[in-house]
């Protein structure tokens, strides 16, 4: 198992690496791209210990607090999914190299496509089920960003914004079905529910579990009603299409009903609401593409069909009808993604999808025309491609089911049938002669968009003359992890002339006429649908457009721009929470220092505090405004130093200066405070800050005199574990990298997302006077700057080293040198403040650092982001540094930071620049 995880992070690494070379070169980009997922397909290849009956895992403690751990497992299915996705996911890749050749889009599409195959390999293989909902999000995230990779379009806006809202609404729906299942089966991990399957049906809350699930699984796999993403999602790149609208994303529902099967299957519910649903998905697809007259959409409504089958299977939930619908699941991968490839290639060479214009291309490329026709015949179900087997296995368990077994045989049948019409119209028509020749507009020889369904179509024939193998190394073990019992199916190309064999034969037949009346059949169902009073996709677009209006309208009520509301609101709400938390408890406060005597210094400096506030609120110009506002600042960070908080002083005083700065350059671009103010609102506003000063005195005069045993505070702990596990003696510092890394990671991700807005806020035109400039980078102020920014970069390297045990690390180290870096830049007189994009680069390493240190735990098998430490060096100065994942989080927080400083920074002084300029000219 540890190699397939391997290739996961290979997968993650690649997301990274991989796009700018595809950027210059496509197609050596996509090849390179697929070493990591054709290395996890050669790994389950080899994996026969699951066709007996064996489940790989893998598992350590994620939070184990809340009984959460990190597992993965590769039981039948999840071995048959991973195949896909890997598989198919190879051809894909190579495929995008050729297709996007000499395009824009060859760099995101080779991120994103890589972060969804990382996604569904983890639905797949997931044991743990919140770790399954993580990888679920991810696939709806990377498919809105696939989706919408034509990002100038508004269709595709419009299109990847539907589908991420369908199913992300299901994602909430799953979610909130995990949380009840782990709360009633006592466990987030599949294999231990597994044991507590009785209960869970059992349980009062199990209709509520099923809807929450029927519902995440619906939206994702595009069952009626929520089908309407589906289609518009074909406005993606067609190598998009092939691989998450045919081979994977689909199918993750579908995946999902089957893998809680055996958790949740079995009851009237389940099988009565599958089957109608699927059966009712199943009819609207198919007539749906028989109106069809794009190549794309005809394939995405037969898409459509297709997984309202697999659903009705599985909702059947006998052997024979699992067992139909996994093979299904390979066989419509086979035929599908290939197809689609074919589309997008005759889209590149001609111009156009529609079927109408399209005619003659098998003369100008044979080899393209024998590909789609080997497809073709195996939608169609034709004899010795792996489809037949697939039709005559689905028509047996039709035929066998115990509840609408008329109504699921006549609807399968009609699907059927539509099924070789539309293979007909995608695969034979556009390359049959007849008519005028479709002209070629491109030259699309390229063995990158050829091998795809070259090798996807030959493995559909093979697989039919060799069923037999599919069915025990793939299709038996997953029936057995589905119905959670083993079954011996036994798959054969001929079974001799029977019935299932003139079903078949009759599904041909009438497939075949109705692609001779295609004209006819398109133009009745034209006329019915346009009949139809309601249409899905518009009851959500006003559905939509409602929600959006209510959000206008509250946002302009709450969000009305008045900052000094804003901080009155605030202030008021605390004020009032105070006082009702502190009421009747007038008797048990007890105020701290009544027999321990003063200590002069503290005092003092409070009173300079309070002095600096009273010049800061009477002071009519802005410098003495902020000095005093310094004041109190500076006083904070005494008091901090004062009573042996010395990481908090050095903190405060960093960040203290660091506002000054910025609340110099943002007053002055604010009204004179006299303009904006009278006597009447200061007096309300006083009576407002002494009020909330007032409670939080008192509140904080309970909390200090609260009677509590030392031993029991939340600090204890962390002194004594601090040393002892994290090999730290600065608390604080050992605390934010190592005791609470996931809070410091998330505030550092919020911190630079901020550092963003703010610097989208301030962006200008990048215009700037020479002599404004000037007035700037005087001769001393670039002398200075010239020895002060070594000196201050060297200062922070030293904050970072000896933070760990000394007061300082990275959070510190990168204030210092972010103030360094930014001192150099505003000594260079030729350059633009803009920065260009070296914050951003600091902020991503940094993030990316973050990220970073947080896998070596599984190569230890220790407790997600817990401490991995290994030796240690000596410097002068600094002493021992102990070398260990917290001391990379710490330099991940450290770069964050110096990106954070010089953005904003840069971008104010390009503000005032700017002013400058204006004045001067």
């Amino acid at each position: 198992m540890e190699v397939f995880l391997t290739g996961l992070i290979a997968i993650a690494v690649g997301c990274l690496i991989w796009p700018p070379v595809a950027r210059r070169t496509p197609v050596v980009g996509g090849l390179l791209a697929a070493l990591a997922p054709l290395g996890i397909f050669i790994w389950l290849i080899r994996q026969a210990e699951v066709a007996t009956g064996t489940v790989s895992r893998w598992s350590i403690p994620w939070v184990p607090e809340l009984g959460v751990s990190l597992g993965f497992q590769l039981d039948g299915l999840g071995l048959l999914l991973a195949l896909l996705v890997s598989g198919i996911g190879v051809l894909v890749l190579i495929y995008g190299g050729g297709y996007f050749k000499g395009s824009p889009q060859a760099a995101p599409y080779f991120a994103y496509i890589q972060l969804f195959m990382l996604a569904m390999l983890g639905v797949a293989s997931a044991d743990n089920l919140l770790l399954l909902f993580i990888f679920w999000e991810l696939t709806s995230l990377a498919s809105y960003l696939l989706i919408g990779l034509s990002h100038e379009r508004a269709e595709a806006r419009q299109s990847a914004l539907r589908a991420l809202l369908v199913t992300g609404t299901g994602g909430v729906a799953l979610l909130a079905a995990i949380l009840l299942l782990g709360q009633i089966g006592g466990s987030y991990n599949f294999s231990d529910l597994l044991a507590h399957a009785d209960v869970i049906k059992g349980s009062a809350h199990y209709p509520l579990i099923f809807a929450l699930v029927a519902l995440g699984a619906f939206t994702k796999s595009a069952q009626a009603p929520f089908h309407f993403w589906l289609p518009g999602a074909m406005v993606a790149p067609t190598p998009v299409s092939a691989y998450l609208h045919s081979a994977t994303m689909v199918k993750a529902g579908v995946f999902l009903l089957a893998k809680l099967n055996p958790l949740l299957g079995g009851t009237a519910l389940w099988h009565d609401t599958l089957t109608l649903v699927g059966v009712g998905t199943m009819l609207l697809g198919s007539v749906r593409a028989m109106a069809q007259t794009d190549l794309k959409r005809l394939l995405a409504y037969s898409t459509m069909s297709a997984l309202g089958m697999l659903v009705m299977l599985i909702g059947m939930g006998t052997d024979l009808a699992v067992a139909a619908a996994l093979l299904f699941l390979v066989v419509h991968a086979l035929y599908k993604a290939p197809l689609f490839m074919i589309a997008g290639i005759v889209d590149k060479a001609t111009g156009t999808r529609d079927i109408d214009q399209l005619r003659g291309l098998g003369k100008e490329k044979p080899l393209l025309a024998a590909a789609a026709a080997f497809a073709a015949f195996s939608m169609s179900g034709i004899p010795p491609f792996i489809g037949f087997v697939g039709k005559e296995l689905l028509f047996e368990a039709k035929m066998e089911a115990s509840r609408f077994s008329m109504l699921i045989t006549g609807m399968g049948f009609a699907a059927n049938a539509v099924n070789v019409a539309v293979a007909l119209k995608v695969g034979i028509s556009p390359f049959a002669r007849g008519g005028r020749p479709t002209e070629l507009v491109k030259r699309t020889r390229s063995l990158a968009l050829i091998v795809g369904p070259i090798v996807l179509t030959l493995v559909g024939a093979s697989a039919g003359l060799f069923p037999g193998l599919i069915g025990e190394m793939l299709i038996n073990p997953a029936v057995e992890a589905v119905t959670g019992h083993s079954v011996s199916l036994k798959l054969k190309l001929w079974h001799g002339f029977n019935s299932l064999l003139l079903m078949s034969a009759i599904v041909v037949v009438i497939g075949v006429l109705l692609y001779l009346n295609r004209y006819k059949v398109r133009a009745w169902v034209r006329i019915f649908l346009e009949r139809r009073p309601l249409r899905a996709v518009g009851i959500f677009d006003h559905l939509l457009a409602g929600v959006i209006n209510i959000a206008t309208a509250s946002t302009r009520l709450i969000q009305h721009g008045s900052l000094r509301l804003y901080i009155v609101a605030l202030l008021g709400t605390l004020s009032v929470l105070i006082g009702v938390a502190l009421n009747g408890m007038s008797s048990q406060m007890e105020f701290p220092g009544g027999g321990g005597g003063f200590r002069l210094a503290p005092i003092g400096v409070a009173l300079v505090m309070a002095a600096c506030a009273v010049i800061a609120i009477r002071s009519q110009g802005i410098v003495m405004t902020v000095l005093a506002m310094g004041g109190v600042g500076y006083g904070v960070a005494l008091l901090f130093g004062l009573f042996g908080a010395p990481d908090l002083a050095l903190t405060q005083v960093l960040v203290e200066t660091l506002t000054l700065v910025l609340l110099t350059l943002i007053l002055r671009s604010l009204p004179e405070l006299r303009r904006v103010s009278n006597r009447r609102r200061r007096r309300s506003d006083a009576l407002i800050a002494i009020g909330a000063g007032v409670a939080v005195t008192v509140a904080l005069f309970v909390v200090a005199g609260a009677a509590s045993d030392p031993a029991s505070r939340v600090s204890a702990p962390m002194v004594e574990w601090s040393l002892a596990e994290a090999h730290g003696r600065n608390v604080v510092n050992v605390i934010l990298v190592d005791f609470r890394a996931l809070d410091t990671m998330g505030e550092s991700t919020v911190l630079a997302a901020a550092a963003i807005g703010i610097a989208g806020l301030l962006l200008g035109t990048g215009r700037h006077s020479r002599l404004a400039r000037t007035a700037i980078a005087t001769p001393l102020f670039t002398f200075a700057a010239r020895w002060l920014t070594p000196l201050l970069l060297l200062l922070s390297v030293y904050l970072l080293l000896r933070g760990h045990n000394e007061p300082g690390g990275g959070f510190i180290g990168g204030l210092v040198a972010g103030v360094g870096l930014f001192l150099s830049r505003l000594s260079l007189q030729g350059e633009s403040f803009h920065a260009g994009r070296k914050p951003f680069i600091f902020m991503a390493a940094g993030l990316f650092t973050l990220i970073l240190s947080a896998f070596p735990f599984g190569f230890v098998r220790t407790v997600w982001m817990q401490g991995v430490w290994g030796g240690s060096f000596w410097l002068p100065f600094v002493g021992s540094v102990k070398l260990g994942t917290p001391f990379l989080f710490d330099i991940g927080v450290y770069l964050v930071v110096i990106g954070v400083i010089t953005l904003i920074l840069n971008r104010l002084f390009h503000s005032e620049i700017s002013r400058a300029s204006r004045r001067l000219t």
